[in-house]
């Protein structure tokens, strides 16, 4: 599970994330998915989610 698939996530399941500000050097952030903010079903760079701490960006790991 990369993190690409929209079914795969659920609210309340720890990722890692690269977020906006992070995307030119990968860094990932890690924690809880609170929201899924992409709606189509697949999405090459990953699910846009906003994780529990409000963070926003795109999963690059189901942990």
């Amino acid at each position: 599970m990369d993190g690409m698939t929209r079914s795969d996530i659920k609210p309340g399941i720890k990722v890692s994330i690269v977020l906006k500000k992070d995307q030119r050097t990968g860094t990932l952030t890690e924690g809880v998915v609170k929201d899924i903010l992409t709606k189509s079903p697949h999405h090459p760079h990953g699910i846009k989610v906003r994780l529990e701490s409000g963070e926003v960006g795109r999963v690059k790991k189901i942990l």
